[in-house]
């Protein structure tokens, strides 16, 4: 039996409602997404690989189902991971040629996590190499072993890093929903740059071991996803939580939201965006306070302390036969090898490398003390407080640093395109600690009231005419 289902816009209710009403199954889903898979990723480059096992998976689920077992939301659902997530039997790289064949012998916590919720791990999404902590002049979307990810949107816009395959793959739709992770802006700005929704959580609230790192500090694994919705429900399923369930028509009504200054170096036709999406959160009732500009800190010497530190405590527990164990090897390797893997350099590791641990630890400490208080108590905590609002409003993926740094989640939604080009623009929420399902349920009512995101073959039909646009058969 089949349905015929878009799946370049599809989202987790409509697939789980096709399967509940056994109009298509988990396996009929993940054929037509590797079927989809097949045709558009050489467009845009966005899968690193597939998972050999995912079909074999799809059936197990599709038993379960028959037999009254329904594990949750995600059950059958396919779902696509980022290449620094770890997903037992398949290469955790980075997008690095030294880790082609670092395989891990388990998975991720958040693989665990989707398994149990009855997800189809698909396959793995490509990255700004290393997470986009390599090199200074290194494209988004780059890597040595996966090569360039393209914004599907437009291929000379920046798909942005380092989660730009999983936003590609999303925009796309390669995979019902897609995961990304975030050290600062890997995936707000990949999210606003391919007109999605991305979500990057309070820190520790999505765990994060068997994640390839750059600094504990910062890194956190969140929802790429087309809908609010389908963020929250992602989301649940990652932090063993519900969300998604107090948004309304009603809900902005009322609600204070502060809005800093507009960045000086914003695209007028991204301000022309940016305060079209500030008259909708007017008209459905919310309340726009002027604040100052939060203020700023430097938070490179902190990760960049870490990295090494965090790097190889990940290596280390590799099994045996792993490539590289260090950081120093990973370097070193690269140095060999330098006519493939050093396009554009590794500076940034070779500073990592370069740090010395005991002599800095002390300046380490205060940098990070800094940070987080200039971040959250004294930035987002206290712009919170003299507005008295609930969260606050940035274009684009702008406030994606100061959530960072304070360890707070931060939310991006579409707001619209420019008028040339159609490039997207995206809308970010930036709320205090915990305050997941509260950004969720603003970001849900601003969805339903702009109505604006459009799929890549709606904007850039150029790209992939009479593919894209036609239904799929799942």
């Amino acid at each position: 039996m089949s349905l015929e289902l878009d799946l370049e816009t599809a989202g987790v209710a409509a697939v789980t409602s096709a399967m509940a009403s056994g109009a298509t199954t988990s396996i009929g889903l993940v054929e037509a997404y590797l079927d989809r898979i097949a045709t558009l990723n050489p467009l845009v480059n966005a899968i690193r690989c597939l998972a050999p096992d995912a079909v074999e998976r799809a059936a197990a689920l599709d038993a379960e189902r028959s037999e009254g077992l329904v594990r949750g939301p995600l059950h059958g659902v396919p779902v696509l991971v980022k290449d620094n997530i770890d997903v037992a039997g398949l290469p955790t790289t980075a997008g690095s040629l030294a880790l082609e064949h670092s395989v891990p012998d388990r998975d991720a916590e958040v693989v665990v996590r989707l398994r149990e919720a009855g997800a189809v791990v698909l396959g793995k999404t490509n990255l700004t190499e290393m997470a986009n902590c390599m090199a200074e002049d290194m494209p988004s979307g780059y890597s040595a072993l996966g090569g360039q990810v393209l914004n599907p949107y437009d291929v000379r816009y920046d798909p942005s890093g380092s989660s730009s395959g999983s936003g590609a793959a999303a925009a796309l739709g390669l995979a019902t929903v897609a995961i990304g992770t975030e050290t600062d802006g890997s995936i707000l700005s990949p999210a606003s740059n391919q007109s999605l929704v991305g979500l990057k959580p309070t820190l520790g609230l999505v765990p994060g071991r068997g994640i390839l790192p750059i600094a504990s500090s910062q890194d956190c694994a969140g929802p790429m996803c087309r809908t609010v919705a389908d963020a929250a429900a992602l989301l649940g399923v990652l932090a063993g939580e519900t969300y998604g369930e107090s948004s309304g028509r009603e809900t902005l009504r009322g609600v204070r939201l502060a809005l800093p200054p507009e960045p000086g170096d914003l695209h007028e036709q991204e301000v022309e965006v940016f305060h079209a999406a500030l008259d909708v959160l007017r008209e459905r009732g919310a309340v726009l306070v002027e604040v100052p500009a939060l203020p700023e800190t430097d938070e490179f010497p902190v990760l960049i302390h870490e990295f090494t530190r965090d790097l190889d405590a990940y290596l280390v527990s590799l099994p045996a036969g792993a490539p590289v164990r260090s950081m120093r090897e990973l370097v070193a390797w690269n140095d060999a090898h330098a006519d493939r893997a050093l396009k554009f350099g590794q500076v940034l590791l070779e500073q990592a490398l370069a740090v010395d641990h005991e002599a800095e630890h002390a300046a380490y400490v205060v940098r990070r003390a800094r940070d987080l208080a200039v971040a959250g108590e004294h930035g987002i905590d206290a712009t919170l407080a003299i507005a008295d609002a609930a969260v606050i409003v940035f274009p684009g993926p702008h406030g994606c640093g100061f959530a960072a740094r304070a360890g707070y989640p931060s939310l991006v939604v579409p707001a619209g395109y420019r008028r040339e080009g159609r490039r997207p623009v995206g809308l970010t929420f930036v709320g205090p600690s915990r305050s997941e399902g509260l950004l969720l349920a603003i970001g849900a009512a601003y969805e339903e009231a702009a109505r604006v995101r459009r799929p890549p073959s709606e904007v850039n039909p150029s790209l992939f005419p009479g593919v894209a646009g036609s239904p799929a058969t799942a």
